[in-house]
C-alpha cells in the first residue's frame, strides 16, 4: 500500500540528455534576445554585448551551484528543496516561493513578447489579448504531460536557432562601425543593462526544476545546464554586435519588436517576416517552459505541505500536477492583462535573483567531501546576486518586498496550521539519502 502510495506522489523519468539541454535553451533564448534587447540596449547602448558578458558570468557562477547542488541530489523543486534542507525550512519556503513569482511574471514577460512581434506581422492586434490567448494554449499544453511539452520545445527551439543564425548571416555584412560609437555612453547603463539582460539567462536552471523526471538526473541535469547556458552566450553575443551594428543602440531601445526593426535595414521583406515569426516561437517556448517550471516548484512545496497539499495532486491519465499547471497558467493570463513589459521583466528579474543568491547560499552550505568547486566561488555568486538587486528600480522593489512579505505571512499562518507538516512520509526519507552520497 505504501508502495501504492508512493508512486502516485512521485514523477517518471522520460527526458534525456537533448531534452534537458532544450528545455534550458528554451527558457533562455527567447525574452532575452528577442525582447529585452531593446530594454538593454536603450540602457548600455553599443556596449550592450559587456552588459551580455557581465550577465553571463553572473549566471555562470550559480550554474556552477546548481552543478554542485543536483549532483548532490536531483530533486523536483530545485532551489526550493536545497534552501529547505541546506539553509532552513523558512530560507527554502521563500526561494521557492520567490521562483513561483519569478517565474510566473517572466511568463507573462514573454507572452507580451509574442504580442508585440505578432503585430510587427499584423498591426493592430490587441496585445493584451493576444498574449493571455497564448497562455491559454500553452497551459493546455502544459496539462497533458511533460514529455508532450519536451516535444513541442525541442520544435521550438530547433527553429528560433536557425532564425538567429539567419539573422546573423544576413545582417554581418551590413553592420556599420559607426553604430559602436561612441562605445560607453553611460558607465552606470551597462550595469543596469546587465540587470535586465538577467532575466534572460534565469532560465539556465529550468532543467533543474524536472530533475525527478530527467534519467540518470545527476549526470544529465549539470551537462545540460552549462549546455544550455554555453550555447546561448555565444548566440546572445553575436546576435547583440549584428543588431546594434545595423541600427544602432537608440534605434533598437525605442523598439518593442528589436530584431524585427534590426533586420529592416537589410531591405528584405522576407527576413522582416522570418525575424517576427522567430521572435513569436521563441518568446512561445519561454512561455512553455515558464508554465512547466512553476507547476513543478508548486508541485514540490506542495507535497511538503508548505502550499496547498491539493497542488500536488497528479492528473490519473496524463501523470500531471495539474492544478498546479492550471493555477500557474491563470495567474499569467491576470498579469499580462493589467501589467506592461517593463514591469513584468523588473519584477521577474528581481525575483530570480533573490532565488538564486539562495542556490548560492545553499551551496556554501553543502559539506567539504560532496564539493566540487572551491566554496569561494558560490560566496562570489551569492555577492554578484545582490550587487544586481541593488539595481532595481523603486517600482519593483515594491513589488518584490510585496511579495516576500505575502509570502512570509502566509508562511507563518499556514505554520501554526495544526494540519502543517515539515515534509510527507515520500519526502521525509530524501535528505537521509542525500547526506549519504
Amino acid at each position: 500500500m505504501r508502495g501504492s502510495k508512493s508512486s502516485e506522489n512521485e514523477l517518471k523519468p522520460t527526458l534525456g540528455l537533448f531534452d534537458s539541454a532544450t528545455i534550458g535553451i528554451g527558457a533562455i533564448i527567447g525574452g532575452g534576445i528577442f525582447v529585452v534587447t531593446g530594454i538593454v540596449a536603450g540602457l548600455a547602448g553599443p556596449a550592450l554585448v559587456l552588459s551580455i558578458v557581465l550577465a553571463a558570468a553572473i549566471a555562470m557562477l550559480t550554474a556552477l551551484s546548481f552543478v554542485e547542488l543536483t549532483a548532490w541530489l536531483p530533486a523536483e523543486g530545485s532551489v526550493y528543496e536545497y534552501a529547505h534542507r541546506l539553509v532552513s525550512p523558512f530560507a527554502g519556503f521563500l526561494a521557492g516561493w520567490m521562483w513561483l513569482v519569478s517565474n510566473t511574471f517572466a511568463g507573462a514577460a514573454v507572452s507580451l513578447g509574442f504580442a508585440f512581434y505578432l503585430n510587427a506581422l499584423f498591426p493592430g492586434m490587441p496585445a493584451n489579448l493576444v498574449a493571455a490567448a497564448l497562455c491559454i494554449i500553452f497551459t493546455a499544453v502544459n496539462y497533458v504531460g511533460v514529455r508532450q511539452s519536451a516535444i513541442v520545445n525541442n520544435l521550438l527551439v530547433s527553429a528560433k536557432v536557425v532564425i538567429l543564425m539567419i539573422f546573423v548571416a544576413a545582417g554581418f555584412s551590413h553592420v556599420s562601425s559607426s553604430n559602436f560609437i561612441p562605445f560607453f555612453p553611460s558607465g552606470t547603463g551597462v550595469l543596469y543593462g546587465a540587470y535586465f539582460i538577467f532575466f534572460a539567462y534565469g532560465g539556465f536552471a529550468r532543467v533543474a526544476v524536472v530533475a525527478e523526471e530527467v534519467k540518470d538526473a545527476r549526470r544529465t541535469v549539470p551537462r545540460a545546464m552549462m549546455l544550455s547556458l554555453a550555447i546561448s552566450t555565444v548566440l546572445y553575443l553575436l546576435v547583440g554586435t549584428v543588431a546594434v551594428g545595423l541600427v544602432g543602440a537608440s534605434a533598437l531601445g525605442r523598439s518593442s519588436f528589436p530584431l524585427v526593426q534590426a533586420i529592416s535595414v537589410v531591405g528584405n521583406p522576407i527576413l522582416t517576416y522570418i525575424l517576427s515569426f522567430g521572435g513569436m516561437i521563441a518568446t512561445a517556448s519561454v512561455l512553455l517552459t515558464s508554465i512547466l517550471g512553476v507547476s513543478r516548484v508548486a508541485f514540490a512545496m506542495a507535497r511538503r505541505k508548505d502550499l496547498p497539499p491539493a497542488l500536488s495532486r497528479l492528473h490519473s491519465a496524463y501523470g500531471t500536477p495539474y492544478l498546479s499547471v492550471l493555477i500557474s497558467g491563470g495567474l499569467m493570463i491576470v498579469l499580462v492583462l493589467f501589467f506592461d513589459l517593463t514591469a513584468v521583466v523588473a519584477v521577474s528579474t528581481l525575483a530570480q535573483l533573490f532565488y538564486y543568491g539562495s542556490a548560492n547560499a545553499s551551496a556554501l552550505r553543502l559539506k567539504t567531501r560532496t564539493r566540487q568547486y572551491p566554496r569561494f566561488l558560490p560566496a562570489i555568486g551569492l555577492g554578484t546576486c545582490a550587487l544586481l538587486m541593488c539595481l532595481v528600480n523603486a517600482s519593483a522593489l515594491a513589488i518584490g518586498l510585496g511579495c516576500i512579505a505575502v509570502g512570509t505571512a502566509y508562511y507563518a499562518v499556514n505554520r501554526r496550521s495544526p494540519k502543517s507538516n515539515t515534509g510527507s512520509p515520500e519526502t521525509a526519507e530524501k535528505p537521509q539519502a542525500a547526506r549519504r552520497l
